[in-house]
């Protein structure tokens, strides 16, 4: 695929330059609490500005309904785009009506705007291709050129992801060239041991990358709610913990296929459990405490791993050349459930390994529990497009920007 690099060495001065951004933060009562997707596209929009584009810059966030929704508004994002910019950011009202075409219209060069949500028009999520095609054809009469630089939304076939770059002249933008490029070294020429770490709650939002990481990794060490799964699967006893009774007979079959193959699928030793899930909101005490993984409380829920699974992970990780990490150890937003998350990554930072953290939660959690993001070796701005690109699966937007 064509990069930034040869659209700037083309030249960009006076054109409308259509960025696809990922502008997808997280907002709490209309405030950023997350701003790190919107740092990731900077370095793409200060340098096409820099180099006198006119830059139009579009996101969805949230799943607004197909029309306007106050609640999704993309004005805190553009407001925080200018702050980071240190330059205005003007702001369209609407996505491809009169108030957006008065914002382009009204750019000089080296300046930026943005739309409103994508998502407040239904033709960007439909799944009748004219539709979605016609709403393409609006937003490519706002622009001369497209940069794809929204990772995180590049799995889905969306009219400002896959549409719209077959209709004007495409290229990657740095961030979407960065990740890329760090998968490439988990799938292609991967550095041994390889080492994953998956957590997060749903054990069915990983098995596909289960299924093709049995072929590629060395070790594959499981937290989160999805371990509870697991643990079943083995025969424990995990009280009123998580559990998709509908996935056991896959993870039976993955267990099996792990040792078959020679992969260490490591399990936790012990867990900390809880009466009952814990109020995120106040932080109230929780009162946690620490049971063996195969001798939990019929009337307890797991809620993270525990002190001595931390201690083995750690080991697990330690000597690890390539670690990949998608989704936290347990529930980490609350501090008596956030020393496992906290121990995987610090085990990330203690190994000399190449280090992943794909994104979503595991992203937020090394924000959030206050470690220095840049000390890893990639934090991706996308967990659902990463674990299908490692599934082996063909990203929509990635192809259009390659065709």
């Amino acid at each position: 695929m064509k990069t930034i690099d040869e659209l700037l060495a083309e030249g960009v001065d006076g054109k409308r330059v259509f960025v696809r951004a990922d502008l997808n933060v997280p907002l709490a009562d209309g405030a950023i609490t997350d701003d790190g997707r919107i740092r990731a596209v900077l370095p793409t929009v200060k340098a096409l500005a820099d180099a006198g584009a006119k830059v139009v810059v579009a996101s969805h966030l949230g799943r607004p309904k197909g029309a306007p929704d106050p609640a999704f508004s993309l004005l805190p994002a553009a407001e925080r785009l200018g702050e980071l910019l240190g330059a205005p950011v003007a702001f369209a009202q609407d996505t491809v009506g009169p108030a957006a075409h008065d914002a382009v219209n009204g750019l000089e060069a080296g300046q930026v705007a943005v739309l409103e949500n994508l998502r407040f028009n239904a033709g960007e999520t439909s799944k009748d291709d004219a539709e979605r095609g016609a709403f393409a054809d609006q937003l490519a009469a706002l622009a001369d050129v497209y940069v794809g630089d929204g990772f995180g939304a590049v799995h889905r076939g969306h009219a400002s992801v896959f549409d719209l770059p077959a209709r004007l002249p495409h290229y990657a933008g740095y961030l979407i060239a960065t990740e890329v490029g760090v998968l490439k070294k988990l799938t292609e020429d991967v550095k041994r041991p390889y080492a994953v770490v998956l957590g997060g709650a749903k054990v069915s939002d990983k098995l596909a990358v289960i299924d093709q990481l049995l072929a590629k990794a060395d070790r594959i060490l499981i937290g989160g709610g999805m371990v509870f799964t697991f643990l079943k699967a083995k025969g424990y006893e995990i009280g009123a913990s998580l559990v998709q009774e509908d996935q056991l007979p896959a993870v039976n079959e993955y267990i099996e296929r792990a040792e078959k193959n020679g992969v260490e699928l490591i399990l936790p030793v012990d867990v900390l459990v809880g009466s009952a899930f814990p109020d995120l909101k106040t932080k109230a005490p929780a009162n946690p405490a620490t049971v063996a993984a195969d001798a939990m409380p019929a009337d307890r829920m797991g809620l993270d791993i525990g002190p001595e699974s931390s201690t083995l992970y750690a080991s697990k990780l330690a000597d690890a050349a390539t670690i990949f990490w998608n989704g936290p150890m347990g529930v980490f937003e609350h501090p008596d459930y956030a020393e496992g998350t906290k121990a995987v990554a610090q085990a990330l930072l203690d190994s000399p390994a190449f280090t992943v953290v794909g994104g979503g939660d595991s992203a937020a959690a090394v924000r959030i529990l206050g470690f220095d993001e840049n000390a890893f070796g990639h934090i991706s701005t996308g967990g659902g497009a990463s674990l299908e690109y490692l599934e082996g699966k063909t990203l929509p937007g990635l192809a259009a920007l390659e065709g």
